[in-house]
């Protein structure tokens, strides 16, 4: 299968390090520093469930000089989605197929209207990666799980081409008959998580070993799914109490992604995560009482 990666970072570079150990024929789009060392240097990556060095690697920051590709998986900041695909259009081919594999709830829908909507795959990435420095993929824990599936809920050969390839470069994943209803309980959870854990700069560990903190968790949990209820997303009945007990087996040291650029200094995806709650008419507002209990732990805040 030839597969483009559009956005290496910790996602694509991830899942696209993995595709390309295992034989698949990948392309990894980057820009900048980032594109500089993965061609120089090939891309690598560092996780507990195995290091890879993909050398040499084909990266290009320049669709149109890959020519048509069977997948372009799809792993872009949520503020890039438009121009990102807009810009992969030299990617397509007569039966090209675009898997998502960003955060949020829009991302499905703003591709469907960009590139059409039978070209589309819904997936979520459950997954702490980040480019730990140019050319270096750093992988946090041992968690990484990525779903998948068509619109309609219908199953397909390109769900189960994906699914092969996945299968032969060991990632777990899974196949979804309610992409929705799975991108909504990623979303729940994220834009609580990402919010909380930004706003006081902490790791998940303390966080849910806080009693007042993990109740501030709880609360947002609850508030997000019923955001998404109301939305007609059927999340189960046990969705908070279920990804709480998720939350006390991620890593001590896992930190959201909108946390990382943060500290970084770099641009937040903030408006399509929290800002989609509110728009949704409900969500988790941080209340003076974090802000309070900030103080409390010695924790900087701006």
């Amino acid at each position: 299968m030839r597969i483009a990666i559009m956005g290496s970072g910790g996602v694509g570079g991830y899942v696209g390090g993995r595709l390309a150990a295992a034989g698949q024929d990948v392309t990894f789009i980057a820009r900048g520093a980032h594109l500089a060392a993965i061609r120089e240097q090939g891309l690598a990556l560092r996780s507990a469930l195995g290091d890879v060095l993909i050398r040499p690697a084909q990266a290009s920051d320049a669709p149109a000089a890959i020519g048509p590709v069977d997948l372009v998986i799809f792993a872009v900041k949520l503020y890039d989605t438009e121009a990102a695909a807009a810009a992969l259009k030299p990617l397509l081919g007569a039966d090209t197929s675009v898997v998502t594999f960003q955060n949020g709830v829009d991302s499905t829908e703003v591709l469907a209207r960009v590139l059409g909507r039978d070209r589309i795959i819904g997936g979520v990435a459950q997954i702490a990666a980040v480019i730990a420095e140019p050319g270096v993929i750093r992988h946090t824990g041992t968690m990484a799980i990525f779903t998948f599936g068509e619109l309609d809920g219908a199953t397909s050969e390109r769900v189960g081409a994906l699914s092969t390839a996945m299968r032969s470069a060991g990632i777990d994943h899974r196949m979804s008959e309610d992409i929705g209803r799975d991108i909504w309980d990623k979303m729940a959870f994220l834009a609580t998580f990402a919010g909380l854990s930004a706003l006081i700069r902490l790791p998940i560990g303390p966080i849910r070993e806080d009693a007042e903190t993990r109740a501030l968790l709880r609360n947002g949990l609850r508030e997000a799914c019923a955001v998404a209820r109301a939305r007609g997303i059927a999340l189960k009945r046990d969705f908070v109490e279920r990804t709480l007990e998720g939350c006390d087996r991620l890593p001590y040291e896992m930190r959201s992604s909108m946390l990382q650029d943060l500290e970084r200094g770099r641009r937040l995806e903030l408006p399509w995560l929290s800002g989609a709650l509110v728009g949704g008419g409900l969500y988790y507002v941080a209340s003076r009482r974090v802000v309070v209990r900030t103080v409390e732990l010695g924790l900087e805040t701006r």
